[in-house]
């Protein structure tokens, strides 16, 4: 999903947006190398700007820019964590 920095209006989710920029990378390369439970706790560090994020962001703006442009974060943040581990499953 793409994400528009222009669009990121709210301090939580350019936090969220620039701790994603930090991280995945970071992840996705120990996913490659074969580090599953490093990826993992790599991703982990998201908790709390993932956490601010959802306390202090209106995912569901009214203009539908913003709205998309949020969709879009969680949707990148979304696929980064299920390239690791279908984290669905934790809670069956």
């Amino acid at each position: 999903a793409h994400v528009s920095e222009v669009l990121l209006t709210e301090p939580a989710e350019i936090a969220l947006h620039k701790a994603m920029s930090d991280v995945v990378p970071k992840a996705n390369a120990q996913f490659e190398a074969g580090d599953y439970t490093a990826s993992l706790q790599t991703l982990a560090a998201l908790r709390a700007p993932v956490d601010d994020f959802f306390n202090g962001v209106m995912v569901n703006a009214e203009q539908i820019d913003l709205r998309l442009n949020r969709l879009g974060l969680l949707a990148t943040l979304h696929n980064a964590m299920n390239r690791v581990a279908d984290l669905s499953k934790l809670a069956a």
